[in-house]
């Protein structure tokens, strides 16, 4: 078990700086490199699906929008009654 122990490697110098990281634009031009393989490897969707679901989308804003102008205009119609009430 003593024997063990003392076979423990000591790194010398010249393993020392065979760790060293590289320099920050070596590391910098490694993560455009990635992204850039990264994206090659999404599938795009085809025009008439983008312009489907955007038409879907602006539909929906509109009549969410719609909704709430309504919800909006009759709450204000409400208190207008209540505050006509109470005031005479």
């Amino acid at each position: 078990m003593a024997e063990k122990s003392a076979e423990k490697k000591v790194p010398n110098k010249s393993e020392k700086k065979s760790d060293k990281k590289p320099n920050i634009f070596s590391r910098i031009a490694k993560y455009f490199r990635d992204c850039k393989g990264e994206i090659k490897k999404i599938t795009w969707p085809a025009p008439k699906t983008v312009f489907k679901n955007m038409g879907i989308v602006l539909v929906v804003i509109i009549v969410i929008g719609l909704f709430i102008f309504g919800l909006d205009r009759g709450l204000y119609a409400l208190l207008g009654l209540i505050m006509n009430v109470t005031a005479t």
